[in-house]
């Protein structure tokens, strides 16, 4: 049997929690490599000095975590601790394996979370929150098991903000939030190559009311 090839296009095309799992089970030992530094993927670094800049503190919870690239970028801000929530038990292994995390967590964000209401001063996430991966619903949660004035810093892809509901999805939320804003920026580096080395994103931010 051929090795499925991973890349960007192959991502974006997932649909299913269960389209996730498989495909970054193959991807978790190669993503670093193949992805992360391949595109000078900017995203994780430009949401810790984000969430950084707005006060964040621990404990915080990294949503869809993958390999810890958020994990590390926080550690070097010195804030702390932070637990890593991803789908895929594959990439949380080797998240875990960098020593930035108090504990990982596999879990469906389409779902309920394992967790107790309020543990979390802060909620940060890089890349997850496009197509294929999840959308808008997940916020629910999300602040369910946040605390009052939460931190929360994330990166929406461009190009689905609109698409996939979650400029709506934030105006919804209304009461349920405060000091909302958006900034743009460029998801990859000088050295990124391939139809994709021009995406740009939204820093998405705002506490939890």
């Amino acid at each position: 049997m051929a090795e499925t090839e991973h890349d960007l296009d192959g991502a974006y095309a997932l649909k299913t929690p269960d389209d996730s799992v498989n495909y970054y089970r193959d991807w978790a030992e190669k993503y670093d490599r193949d992805f992360a530094e391949a595109m000078s993927y900017r995203s994780p670094s430009v949401i810790a000095a984000a969430f950084a800049a707005l006060g964040g503190a621990g404990p915080v919870l990294d949503v869809g975590a993958g390999t810890g690239l958020v994990g590390e970028a926080l550690a070097k801000t010195g804030i702390g601790p932070v637990d890593g929530l991803d789908i895929s038990a594959e990439m949380l292994a080797v998240a875990a394996a960098k020593g930035a995390y108090r504990d990982t967590i596999t879990a469906d964000l389409t779902k309920p979370l394992p967790m107790p209401d309020g543990i979390y001063a802060g909620c940060i996430s890089a890349g997850t929150f496009t197509t294929g991966h999840v959308g808008p619903e997940a916020f629910g949660e999300l602040l369910r098991v946040s605390r009052p004035d939460a931190v929360f810093a994330i990166t929406v892809h461009s190009a689905f903000y609109k698409a996939a509901g979650f400029a709506e999805a934030f105006k919804a939320l209304g009461p349920r939030i405060k000091g909302f804003r958006t900034e743009p920026f460029a998801i990859y580096g000088a050295g990124a190559e391939g139809e994709h080395r021009g995406d740009t994103g939204w820093i998405v931010s705002f506490r939890k009311a």
